[in-house]
């Protein structure tokens, strides 16, 4: 049998190469959002983020078996949404505390179900160190959500929005929220701690044991 010619190994070489740089672009594009505006950054900096991800692993059962700790955790601090007076607020003006975000609309089925339960996790551990900050996606202004809030009894949570749908682009730009509703659980310092695709019940002893299992309090 004739051995390849140096061109086709030559060839084959530089097949494999250019795979290669393929797959590492193919990451890449997973955690990092492309271009000068992009808010989204990679996980260089949150370590604590994955350690937490690591406590929460063994509590991802159960009401929410669903939970993907996170392998390489995302830095969500530029993420921007609506206040409750329509403020313009980014994920960084909740540093030092842990964040349960959800994204929801009144459009979503699954997400007005779940919408009591998150608010009885922000009655049952909400306070100055960890608060669920539910933002609603309606197109059409504030007052059909915070209409519908009211009428089911949603009264501990904060009412944040994002009718430009801003929020759902830049995080499906780097395979989050393929749809609603999404719920992603972030560190104090701004870093995605795991993902649930889909409605769970928040309110659930283990969707607590999770949330404080990554926070380091289990006991608690």
């Amino acid at each position: 049998m004739n051995k390849p010619t140096e061109s086709v190994r030559s060839s084959r070489r530089g097949m494999i190469a250019a795979g290669l740089a393929g797959a590492v672009a193919a990451v890449a594009a997973l955690y990092v959002i492309a271009g000068p505006n992009g808010n989204i950054a990679g996980a260089q900096s949150c370590t604590a983020a994955l350690s937490a991800a690591a406590s929460a692993k063994p509590f991802a059962k159960g009401e929410v078996a669903a939970f993907l700790p996170a392998s390489q955790p995302l830095d969500l601090t530029g993420l921007t949404f609506k206040g409750s007076d329509g403020e313009t607020m980014s994920l960084a003006d909740f540093k030092d505390k842990t964040v349960l975000l959800n994204l929801w609309a009144t459009w979503c089925a699954p997400c007005r179900e779940e919408m009591p339960a998150l608010d009885q996790l922000q009655a049952d551990l909400g306070d100055p160190t960890f608060e669920v900050v539910a933002v609603s996606l309606d197109r059409g202004g504030p007052d059909k959500p915070k209409d519908f809030l009211q009428e089911i009894g949603v009264s501990n949570l904060t009412f944040y929005q994002d009718s430009s749908n801003g929020l759902l682009k830049e995080l499906r730009k780097v395979s989050r929220a393929t749809g609603l509703p999404t719920t992603i659980l972030i560190d104090p310092e701004g870093c995605e701690i795991g993902t649930m695709y889909g409605p769970a019940e928040w309110a659930s002893g283990e969707a607590k044991h999770l949330i404080q299992s990554a926070r380091g309090k289990e006991g608690a």
